[in-house]
């Protein structure tokens, strides 16, 4: 599942980056309001961890444009502002949860899962599905025609990605970025490992293709008409 943190303290951010990924999520991180705001409204996140004291515009006002805009991921503040009238501000704007630092990490994953099982989507939102493929978000299961399939942390990261971005081509430097959190290196060939491993567990046993390869270009996950 996909995490968005705004957070403009670096050492707060890596930290959080750090351990969220090392739970399997996938997150990416915003250090200013105006592109917290911005990356929430372009992209699909299932969850936003949102300081309020942020450069450019402040947290409020990136809860606030994130709502206007008709976005129901959850929301959880995680500030330093203590104060009883910042919470009700916090859940009046439409906060989930709100968090005060400085916290422990085990009650922020745990809260952060709660609200990913409770959920601001409806329950279909939990599944991501291509033909007779599924993905769990939240069991972190996968399965094709009801068989189960057994992936690793990155596999499962990629075959998300895959998914959410279902017939766009994907070049191989946004899959590094988003899966393995690097810049592409022309030199290495661990994408392509990847997706060969991948393949072999999604596609090798079934008659219809799902991942293709686009020469040149990249890779695209589509159901063939």
């Amino acid at each position: 599942m996909k995490i968005l943190i705004v957070e403009d303290e670096p050492k707060t951010g890596s930290y959080l980056k750090q351990g969220l990924g090392e739970a399997n999520f996938n997150v990416d991180l915003a250090d200013n309001g105006l592109d917290g705001l911005h990356m929430a409204l372009t992209d699909t996140y299932d969850l936003v961890i949102l300081d309020v004291m942020l450069p450019g515009i402040n947290g409020w006002q990136v809860l606030q444009g994130i709502r206007r805009r008709g976005l129901e991921m959850p929301v959880l503040f995680l500030t330093a502002r203590d104060e009883v009238a910042d919470r009700v501000k916090g859940l009046e704007l439409g906060a989930d949860d709100y968090l005060v630092k400085p916290f422990a990490f085990s009650e922020l994953l745990a809260r952060v899962r709660s609200l990913l099982r409770r959920g601001g989507k409806t329950k279909e939102s939990e599944f991501l599905k291509a033909a007779d493929l599924e993905l769990d978000l939240i069991r972190r299961r996968v399965s094709r025609s009801g068989r189960k399939i057994e992936l690793t942390a990155k596999e499962f990261s990629l075959l998300e990605l895959l998914l959410r971005r279902q017939g766009e081509v994907l070049p191989r430097s946004l899959i590094a970025s988003q899966v393995w959190d690097m810049n592409f290196d022309s030199d290495t060939n661990v994408i392509e490992v990847a997706i060969r491993r991948l393949r072999a567990k999604i596609d090798d046993d079934f008659d219809h293709k799902l991942i293709h390869t686009i020469r040149g270009m990249g890779y695209r996950l589509e159901v063939a008409e």
